[in-house]
């Protein structure tokens, strides 16, 4: 749990650009890359780090232009870095210009369960990096570069 803005935002920059390094690398025919057809795409994976940080954060007080609607997916790997990159600029030029750090003690309904605007920020960042992983392996099968993000990946040793 975060208990200062400044906190926050030190962890966030960090993994928000790990997240937009992977982004940035997919091409569009990768979009279609599957484990089982029952399973996401790694477009549609790709496209939900992207509407998640609206709908997670949509209990709060804090609002900002971002797309909330995970389907159906863009089918341009540009649009979807360009779109996270502009979601996470509103997003953090929304917190700054909103919230304090006594905003973080604040109690908010998510999914069922009550919990402090600064649990959420850290469920954010967790929820992101999950998606994260899962996008590495899809990456991987069809045969993309994947960046090292906590440490240089197998193609940078």
């Amino acid at each position: 749990m975060y208990q200062t803005l400044n906190d926050f935002f030190k962890s966030w920059e960090f993994e928000a650009n790990c997240t937009q390094k992977l982004l940035n690398n997919l091409t569009d025919e990768s979009l279609k890359q599957e484990i089982t057809s029952e399973n996401w795409t790694l477009g549609r994976i790709a496209w939900h780090t992207v509407t998640a940080i609206r709908i997670i954060t949509s209990n709060t007080s804090v609002t900002f232009d971002a797309p909330t609607k995970d389907y159906p997916v863009p089918t341009s790997a540009q649009f979807i870095a360009d779109s996270y990159s502009q979601v996470n600029n509103a997003f953090v030029q929304a917190v700054k210009t909103n919230w304090t750090d006594q905003t973080l003690q604040e109690h908010i309904e998510f999914f069922g369960q009550e919990m402090e605007i600064g649990t959420l920020l850290m469920f954010l960042i967790q929820h992101q990096n999950h998606h994260r992983g899962q996008m590495t392996v899809l990456m991987r099968q069809a045969g993309l570069t994947v960046p090292g993000i906590y440490g240089p990946a197998k193609e940078e040793w």
